[in-house]
């Protein structure tokens, strides 16, 4: 972290975002415009726009900038749902309306804040920052399942099975409307360029210009899906479906199985109704198979039914 540093500009011409990160190179683009952003970095005493264009003589002063390597998990303690603790590896059972990862340092109350005050091993973890050794990602609103290594070897076992799609994981999901026959979904998924969240949808189907389509690269996701039990709220049917994936594309199931027709309970980003007083929607990861990262064995995590699910 840059902390309590002045500057005089010698070179004039240059943005000041730009000035800054030339001279900064171990901190970031986001770091420096966060820092402007909040008054932290002054101009002659003055707050300015991180496109003030420098003219030489100023002086810069940097109250705080952070670098590279401050861009860790902060811990923070916060309710934990360990389903499984070896040596090599943790799996927790998230709760539906929590993040996995914070998006910046400063953020806290996502799982791996939790998990890195308890576990600070897993703190530095990991090819992508933020986070701190966990394995993979599920949405805020879908609750289960989360793997995460405790230290570097098992992050590179794990993290390789994942890539080669030989990790099983599977899901449960509740949906609208009466599905008596299991099936098989594969889709060509993209993001939705006219969406202003992030929403997948079928590249072939979908309406989108060239230019769109070829913007984008297309993800194969690979879904299959089974009913295991029926039931009824308000004289609308629903139906439990153990899901079943190896690819990893973002929104994999919420997207293909609305596609399909089958709208995931109180998933209203992919057009499910709206349900009064209920957090999240009815989709939880289930549970996991896998090599384990030292001995080699089969080994299957699990997480026990959501309340939703017990029908």
């Amino acid at each position: 972290m840059i902390e309590d540093k002045t500057i005089i500009v010698e070179r004039g011409g240059v943005r000041l975002d730009a000035a800054l990160f030339d001279m900064f190179p171990s901190s970031s683009k986001a770091f420096v415009r966060q820092a402007i952003d909040r008054g932290e970095i002054t101009v002659d005493s003055r707050r300015s726009a991180k496109g003030l264009k420098l003219r030489g003589g100023e002086k810069i002063r940097i109250e705080c900038l952070l670098e590279q390597s401050d861009n860790l998990v902060r811990p923070s303690p916060g309710p934990l749902k360990c389903v499984f603790e070896d040596a090599e590896l943790l799996a927790f059972d998230k709760t539906a309306g929590q993040p996995v990862q914070p998006l910046s340092c400063e953020e806290t109350g996502t799982l791996m804040n939790a998990v890195v005050a308890r576990y600070p091993e897993c703190r530095e973890l990991g090819d992508i920052p933020l986070m701190a050794g966990a394995l993979h990602r599920i949405d805020a609103d879908t609750s289960g399942l989360v793997i995460v290594a405790r230290n570097a070897t098992a992050f590179g076992n794990l993290r390789r099975q994942f890539a080669e799609q030989s990790v099983r994981k599977t899901y449960l999901a509740l949906v609208e409307g009466r599905i008596t026959a299991g099936g098989s979904l594969e889709n060509d998924l993209i993001h939705d360029p006219t969406a202003p969240c992030c929403r997948m949808v079928d590249a072939r189907r979908n309406r989108l210009t060239l230019a769109q389509r070829e913007r984008q690269r297309p993800l194969r996701a690979v879904t299959r899906f089974n009913p295991i039990a029926h039931t009824t709220r308000e004289n609308e049917e629903r139906t439990l479906l153990e899901v079943v994936i190896r690819t990893g594309v973002t929104h994999q199931i919420r997207a293909q199985l609305a596609i399909a027709g089958m709208h995931i309970i109180n998933d209203r980003l992919y057009g499910a109704f709206a349900v009064e007083n209920q957090r999240g929607h009815c989709l939880h990861a289930l549970s996991a198979a896998f090599l384990h990262p030292s001995s080699g064995a089969e080994t299957e995590i699990r997480t026990q039914y959501p309340d939703w699910a017990r029908i």
